[in-house]
Formats: C-alpha cells, structure tokens, sequence
C-alpha cells in the first residue's frame, strides 16, 4: 500500500496507480463489458431465433399436414352430398340430420344438466374424494399439534381381494392443484387398484376443500409425516412405507421426505415439477407464463379478494387454456357427438375436474414464490419455515421419478433436472448412499400419467414388483426400462432393465442452462412486486373485501357458474330432464353414411384446427415476448442476483463427511454380509445395463437369502451404504480387507461362490468382471475357478460356514430397532395427543 508522501510523489511511479492508468483501465473494464454484452445479445439473438424457427416449423409441418388431411376430407364430403342429390336423397339426410343434431343436443344439454347437478351436491358434501373405493378415516389433520385439512384414510378391500398386512403398505398423495384428491383412485386399474390387486395395504392422503383457518404449507407436511407414522405403527412387520406423489404431490413427497429422512421408503414422484425453469426452446411455454402475465402478487390479489383464501378454481381455468380445443371445445363436440355411447366417463371425469378446492394466502405464495417462480428447491434456497430449510440431498430413501415427453404441463426437464441441479455427479449419488431411478415415457400425457389404465398396469405395476430390486441395487442413478411383455398366471409381465446413467443423460434431455437465465430477473421482479402489492395495494383491496363479497367472489367464478347455471335449480332447465327422456324414448339415429354427418366431422375438425393455430401462435408470442423482455443488458445485470445455483461439492471435499470417516473406520470390520455385499458393489462398477436375470439373483439373494435376509431393509441399506463409501473411496483397501471379513476357508469359498452366482454365466461377463473375480479369489487365497454357478449356493447352506450366529445376531438387531422404533413413535404419538 503506497503512502500519502508515495502517492504525491511523481518520481514514484512503479505499481501505483495513476489517472492516465485509470483511464486506461476504465476503457479495458468498458471493453471487456461489451464483449460480454456482446455475447450475451449473440446467445439473445440465437435463442430467439431459435424459439420463432422451432415454433414456426411446427406450426407449419403440423397445419400444413393437418390442412391436407381437412382439404381431402372436404373433397369427400363434397363427392358424398353431390352423390345424395343425383339420388334425390339430399332433403331427406338433411331431414334426417337435423333431427338427430337436435335430438343428440337435447342428450347432451342433458348431461350437462346431471353435471351442473353432480357439481352442486358435490359442493354441499365438502367435496369427498373421488375415489370408487370404500374408506375408512384413518387420522385428521384438523387434530393435530399444527391443524390442516388433510386426512390419512385407508382404501378397504373389495370383495375378493386379500390383503397381506405384512407387506410394504402403499400412501399415494393426490395433488391440491385446484382439484381434489381421487384421481390416483377412481377406477380399477389406477395405483390404488394395481396395489391392492397385489395384497398390499393401501392408504390416500387426501383434503377437504377449505384449509384450516391460518394454515401453512408445513402444517400440511407435518400432517402427512405424522400419516405416515401412523402406517408404520400399524403395519410393524412391514417394511417402511412407499410414498407415491402425483404432480403437486410429487414435490410434497420430496419435501416430506427430505423433512423427515427417516419416515419414508422408497418414494415415487409422478409429474412432478420440481425444476421449472427448465425445458426446451420452442417446445415448453407453459414456464413463460409468470415472465408475461405476472409473478407473485397477482396470487396475492386474488387471495385478498378471496378473503385470505385463493380459490383453486383459477388454477383450473390456467389449465383449460393451456389446451383450448381440447378443454374448450372437443371435449364438449366428442360429448355431441358420441352421446348414444353414454355419458358416464364424462360425468365420472367431470366430477373430479369440476370440484374446485381452496388454498390459504401464505400456501399458494409458498408454491409459487418458492417453486414456480424462484425455483428455490432446486437451488437448496427454499424454507418450509423460519429456520427450516429444505434440502434434497437429505433425503435417503430410494426415489423413482416418471416423467414424459407427452407433458405439456411438467415436461421431463422440470421432474428431472434438479438431480442434474443437487448433485456434483454420479458419484457423490454413491456416496451419499442414494439411488435414483427414473423413466421417461416417450407420449402420455400429464393426466395420463396418473390416470390411464394403461400406465397402471404397466408403469405403476412395474414399480410395485421391483422395489424391493431397487432396494437391493448399488447406491447410484439409473434409468428403468420396461420393454417385452409375456404372460404368466392370465397376466401381463414385463422385462424390467435399470442401466446406469450419468447427470450428463438428464441433462442431454435439456437444450442448456441459457434459455433459463432470463428467470432470475423474473424472480427479482416478482419479488419487488409483491413487496409493492404488500406495501401500497393491499391495505387498501383488503379493507374494501368483505366476508360476502370473497364469498361472492367464488360462487361468480367463470367455472363454477357454467355448472351451476345448468344445473336442475335453474328453472330454464325444468324442462330438459323430460325432454331428454322422451327423445331416449324415441331415438331416430341418422344413417353412419349421412353425408351430413361427414360434414359435422369436418366442421369439428376445422374449428379444432383454428383454435390450435391460436394456441400454437399465442405460446410463440408468449416465447418470443418473454426473451425479448428478460433478456435485455438491464435484465441480465437485475437478476444477476438470483442467478446461483447451489453449491456442489467436489468428491475429495466429500470425504470429510462423517459418514464417509465412519465407514473407512470400518473397513476392516463386519463379517459375511459386508463382504459379499462389498464385491457386488466392486462388480457393479464394472457394469453398464443390469439385466432383469441378474436383478432377480441379487434381490433374491440380499432379501431372501440368510443372512441377509433377517437384517432387515433399513439395515441393509446401511450396509451397502457403508460398503458403497468403502469402494469408492478406498477400492483397493477394500479388496485387501476382505479377509478380515471373512474368517474361514469355508466362508471365503461360500461368499464367492455367491458373489459368482449373481452375474450368471461365465461367458456372459464382461472381460473387466472375471478379472475382478479372480483378484477375489487371489486374495481370499482361494483357487482359481471359471466354473459357472447356476444355483443359489445360500439356498441349503448348512451352518459350516458359521452363519448361524450371524442369522441371529440380525434377529436381536431388528428385534431391538423395532422396539426403539415403536417407541419413539409412541413418544411422538403422545406429544401430539397433548
């Protein structure tokens, strides 16, 4: 540092600045500003172009596709009416025509009618779940420490069905989206149907339509942990839970389980929009809407006109414009058209889709501050509550993710990216003892996802059979495959197939991270906004509310008056429920070969078109506005702020973790289990795709066998923990441990025969695996053997090789956990009753 005598004086220039030097270094400082500026408008200017190239193309292959199909189909109903007329029979299909559109209108203003009905009694009931399933209230949220409007039930059998308490009990979680909960159970081959079919005890987590006065996003997780708590205490032989979430639920799960590590089993997420920022130029615009139509405070605003509650129905009408033609108009044209089918799918659907559900101010500003618009659970920034943070990485259960690319609503990016967001690589996925199994649908879309029979019986059912597979694999990220099909016992089978993945998979479905950048000045603005609404606007809309007028507010809702209007209170409508039954009464179908008919179709087809090229042309503007406005110099430098990503952590830093000390501590502890648990850990990193046959061997063997198989699923998953850090961190100490493991010749052979058995044939190994197994074999000082080992070698095993003691050691270890478990959540169950 130059002193005051230095800096004054001019024959002391060497290393003190100067201002003809600051000039200078104010021109560099400017310079390397534009060229950064410069760079950014280039990216700018690519992703704009990018977004109207890929939007245009689309429209333009789809439309133009669409229109040759509409112009030929014109063509034939050209050539059907002229062909009437040269048959004199044109007046009479007209005839004919009209009288079966009124008839089939009549019919169809009359299932609107039964559901204007059904909407009015599903009101007055609060709205039950829409679940074909008897129940039984299980818990009330309403009675806990922290009171919320959720409740555990559980799904009682049908006729025929037997359930195994002793297996894994199934909780789904429905999602509180403006819907409410049943959809996850409202016909037989859903998840609830294809659990129970199993034998499993199923429970659903499902809410009233009004929250609690004064309740919180985490009065809701406090709720389901203490749901799941309850099952547990219920079900004490039965391995922990599997939680399954859709949609919204998909990220309450995470939240739950990251919460409360050790409430959960293996959870599964189902359309989750965990990361939503992320998607694909030209392909995603449903993320733009906060950039274009507003952030935070216009929730805000419509909570304080709801009285502090913020009425689910808005979140409906967001959806039914998402898809217009489809929810606006073909939805009601298939009615038309198809009403002799019957209307008992509409209805059933409608029920679910028209029971509007309420949510509290601070729960919808959670969601959409902390999710939607700051992407706060993905950057490791979010907070359940004062002093609560939420971390992904805390979770430790196994956690399958289902994603597809037919959702237009969660596209795989944003329910796949935050692993990509979490963690440094695959690696740190093994040392934090984690395993990540995803799939990725290639066109079902979003309620697809949890309601087709379909993904029931294949997807869900899938799942259900190999979690106890996917408990049993090495901590790690993989990607579920479900190819051919066989039959076995009058059901349909798949081949099941994980195959490692790496993040660089999840992120090859992404376009990049730049497309995403333009978010943060969105966060920060919707940030100052709410601020602004908080501060100048809403002592303002809040005195002028009363109770009445937020009533109103909600009865007056677009959605909620077109069913009531049609309702049978309407006294318009006395008239259509006797006018229906007499045109039933007297049906006059037109002829399948009207040509009039033909004519409807096209009309149908060419209105459904129209509103796709508005849709189509509106989600392009959306694109091409948001970048254009958030992308701009002064936008870059106003979300600089918000633009961090979580911190990850390099795998020489994770070695400081105390699990990681732990278990290097221990690496020349343990006996059988750790041993033949360690070299299928050491053989896995020698492999890419793990086959179906092998899956099955290692399940039955780390499950079945003793004496794994009286460890228990939680112990079980701690040594493969522990032996995961071992082989990472120290690979070649852990072979050269593996004696001290394993005591006697009888036991050294009896292990790797059993680490042979898993991988199959020899002929069927990689070059890499039999090298590895016959360092085994060297340093158990054991002889060289290529045989193959086609049989279990634990099935009859008599006890030379001293695993009795071992067998028994487990019994006592999971005799006393269960004891200490039941225990505290005894305690736990007593806080909550005072």
């Amino acid at each position: 540092m130059a002193s005051v005598f230095d800096l004054f004086d001019p024959g002391v220039s060497s290393g003190l600045p100067r201002p003809q030097g600051d000039a200078l270094a104010m021109f560099q400082r400017g310079l390397a500003s534009a060229k950064r500026e410069s760079e950014a408008c280039a990216s700018t200017g690519d992703i704009l172009s990018a977004a109207a190239a890929r939007q245009g193309q689309r429209m333009l292959d789809t439309h133009a596709e669409r229109s040759r199909k509409l112009l030929e189909e014109a063509s034939a109903v050209l050539s059907g009416l002229h062909q009437a007329h040269g048959r004199t029979a044109l007046p009479q299909a007209w005839l004919e025509y009209q009288r079966d559109a009124a008839e089939r209108a009549i019919l169809a203003a009359d299932t609107l009618r039964k559901r204007g009905d059904i909407f009015l009694a599903h009101e007055a009931a609060d709205c039950p779940p829409v679940l074909i399933y008897d129940y039984e209230t299980v818990m009330d949220g309403r009675d806990q420490p922290y009171p919320s409007n959720y409740m555990l039930l559980r799904i009682l059998p049908p006729d025929g069905v037997v359930i195994d308490d002793t297996q894994r009990p199934y909780i789904i979680i429905d999602p509180r989206a403006g819907h409410g909960p049943g959809i996850g159970g409202f016909k037989t081959d859903s998840q609830v149907g294809v659990a129970l079919r199993e034998g499993h005890p199923v429970y659903f987590v499902a809410f009233r339509s009004r929250p609690e006065p004064g309740q919180y996003l985490s009065y809701v997780t406090r709720s389901e942990a203490a749901f799941v708590r309850e099952v547990m205490r219920r079900h004490p032989k039965a391995p922990k839970p599997v939680v399954t979430g859709n949609c919204q639920g998909g990220w309450a799960t995470l939240l739950l389980a990251a919460s409360n590590t050790d409430l959960t089993g293996p959870i599964v997420i189902n359309g989750a929009p965990v990361a939503p920022w992320a998607g694909r130029i030209g392909e995603n615009p449903m993320r733009y809407n906060a950039g274009v139509l507003g952030g935070t405070w216009i929730p805000m605003f419509l909570s304080d006109i709801g009285g502090g509650i913020f009425d689910g129905a808005h979140l409906v009408q967001n959806f039914e414009m998402l898809n217009p033609s489809r929810t606006l108009f073909r939805k009601y044209t298939d009615l038309f058209r198809d009403i002799d089918k019957g209307d008992t799918a509409f209805l059933e659907f409608e029920k679910w889709w028209g029971g509007f559900f309420l949510l509290t101010e601070p729960e919808i500003r959670w969601i959409v501050e902390q999710l939607f618009v700051g992407n706060r659970l993905s950057k490791n920034e979010a907070r359940l509550e004062p002093g609560r943070p939420v971390d992904l990485k805390a979770i430790r259960a196994p956690i399958i993710v289902f994603a597809s690319h037919g959702d237009n609503i969660t596209p795989p990016q944003q329910a796949l990216n935050w692993i990509a967001e979490t963690y440094a690589d695959v690696s740190e996925i093994r040392i934090r003892g984690q395993r990540i199994i995803y799939m990725v649908h290639d066109q079902v879309g979003h309620l697809g996802i949890f309601v087709s029979s379909q993904i029931a019986k294949r997807e869900h059912a899938e799942v259900g059979t190999t979690l106890e597979t996917i408990e049993a694999l090495a901590p790690g990220l993989y990607e579920m495959r479900i190819e051919d099909v066989k039959e076995e016992a009058g059901r349909q089978r798949f081949t099941v197939g994980f195959v490692e993945r790496t993040l660089d998979d999840i992120r090859a479905l992404d376009d990049g991270y730049t497309d995403e950048r333009p978010f943060a000045a969105v966060a920060r603005a919707s940030e100052v906004q709410a601020q602004m609404y908080d501060t100048l606007m809403r002592p303002v809309v809040k005195a002028l509310v009363t109770d009445t007028a937020a009533e109103a507010s909600r009865a007056l809702h677009p959605q909620r008056m077109i069913r009531a209007l049609a309702s049978s209170r309407n006294p318009a409508m006395a008239v259509l429920e006797s006018a229906a039954e007499q045109v039933r009464e007297s049906r006059a179908k037109a002829t399948p070969d009207n040509p009039f008919l033909a004519a409807e179709a096209l009309w149908v087809q060419a209105t459904e078109q129209m509103i796709d090229i508005y849709r189509d042309s509106r989600d392009m503007m959306h694109e091409l506005a948001f970048f254009g406005m958030w992308s701009t110099p002064w936008s870059r430098v106003f979300g600089q702020t918000h633009e961090a990503r979580r911190t990850l952590k390099s795998t020489d830093e994770l070695r400081g973790l105390p699990e990681v000390a732990s278990a290097l501590y221990n690496i020349e502890r343990g006996g059988f289990p750790e041993a033949v648990i360690r070299m299928l850990i050491l053989l896995a990193d020698n492999r890419g795709t793990v086959r179906r046959d092998r899956l099955e061997r290692s399940s039955q063997v780390l499950t079945q066998d003793e004496p794994f198989k009286s460890l228990g699923a939680e112990r079980r998953a701690l040594i493969i923990h522990e032996q995961t850090l071992i082989a990472t961190y120290e690979p070649d100490r852990a072979i050269e441990t593996l004696p001290s493991l394993l005591s006697t010749p009888e036991q050294r052979a009896l292990a790797l025969r059993t680490v042979r058995y898993i991988p199959g044939l020899a002929a069927e190994m990689a070059p890499e695996t039999r090298t590895l197994l016959q360092r085994f074999a060297t340093v158990l000082d054991l002889p060289a053997d290529d045989a193959d080992v086609t049989n279990d070698p634990l099935l009859d095993v008599q006890d030379t090789a001293g695993l009795l003691d071992a067998v028994t050691a487990n019994a006592e270890t999971a005799k006393a956990a269960a004891i200490a478990r039941r225990h505290r959540n005894g305690k736990t169950a007593a806080r909550q009753d005072d």
